[in-house]
């Protein structure tokens, strides 16, 4: 088995895993910041635990650190938007939306790792425009979840970005460490600050606990970490568009477990499926335009 399909797998495997969030979200009764914030500390102890275990360094130069710090609070505000979303809306319409993630790849990605703008990646990117458009017009009374769900997909697709500038130089379970870490750290201090430690803060509910452990071992430090390792071989706009399969299997898994609370109008779903056979065809219209390339 190649390399690249290895790799393929295992990002796919991790999709499904990233399918289950948006359930989980909805399962778990904090609120979004209170949620994210046990996430992040219980991916933090677990990824800790590991490297003590491995006896791996984490000693890297101070300017990286800070770096990975800064990605860190990128990927604590996307996933707080990304369960806001799911709180305000449902996991349909926050699924559906983070699908747009790819078309702000394609923009990050040229500025951000200084390559060429590849059109077909800004084209695929339009097309996705054109759905997000179908979800938002069928969808409007969703219009604050929809708003907070492309958020999010920004944040994804810039912090996506950022780490596969990490990646070529760093362990990726040391980059996911320092970010969880930093994530964690940002949190708490905002949670501080604006007085819900002292006052409001929510505790979890014995079924909760089971809920957040599953979110933060293995949907997030196991999760994370592999989809950061596939980057070695991967493009940042090869995951994120992988990734973006994630909408199939979660709001098929949230069918079934809510049933009515995710029936979504006619539109929602031609919007969906525009999207994502936007992202399907990606890899088809490359490889021919390459063959042509060749040919000529």
């Amino acid at each position: 088995m190649s390399e690249l399909l290895k790799n393929h797998i295992k990002l796919h495997f991790v999709v499904f895993i990233y399918g289950f969030t948006a359930i989980l979200g909805k399962l778990i009764t904090l609120p979004a910041a209170e949620m994210v914030w046990y996430r992040m500390l219980i991916a933090f102890v677990a990824l800790g635990l590991f490297l003590k275990y491995r006896k791996r360094s984490i000693a890297y130069p101070p300017r990286a650190i800070w770096q990975m710090l800064g990605v860190g609070l990128v990927v604590a505000f996307h996933w707080i938007t990304f369960f806001h979303a799911v709180k305000i809306s449902n996991v349909s319409v926050t699924l559906g939306c983070l699908a747009s993630t790819t078309l702000f790849t394609s923009i990050l990605e040229p500025i951000i790792v200084k390559r060429r703008i590849i059109w077909v990646e800004v084209i695929i990117g339009l097309i996705i425009i054109l759905g997000l458009y179908l979800i938002f017009q069928f969808e409007f009374r969703y219009k604050w979840g929809i708003i907070t769900a492309l958020t999010s997909a920004f944040l994804a697709g810039l912090f996506t970005v950022l780490n596969k500038t990490f990646i070529n130089k760093y362990n990726p379970v040391a980059i996911s460490f320092y970010e969880m870490g930093s994530g964690f750290a940002g949190i708490s201090i905002f949670l501080l600050l604006s007085g819900r430690f002292s006052s409001g803060f929510v505790a979890p509910m014995p079924m909760d606990w089971l809920w957040l452990m599953v979110l933060g071992i293995v949907c997030t430090a196991y999760a994370y970490v592999v989809s950061i390792d596939v980057m070695k071989v991967l493009s940042a706009y090869s995951v994120v568009l992988t990734i973006n399969m994630e909408p199939v299997y979660g709001i098929v898994m949230a069918y079934f477990i809510f049933k009515d609370s995710e029936y979504m109008s006619a539109g929602f779903y031609i919007g969906t499926t525009v999207i994502l056979s936007a992202v399907i065809l990606y890899p088809f219209i490359l490889r021919m335009l390459n063959k042509r390339v060749q040919v000529v």
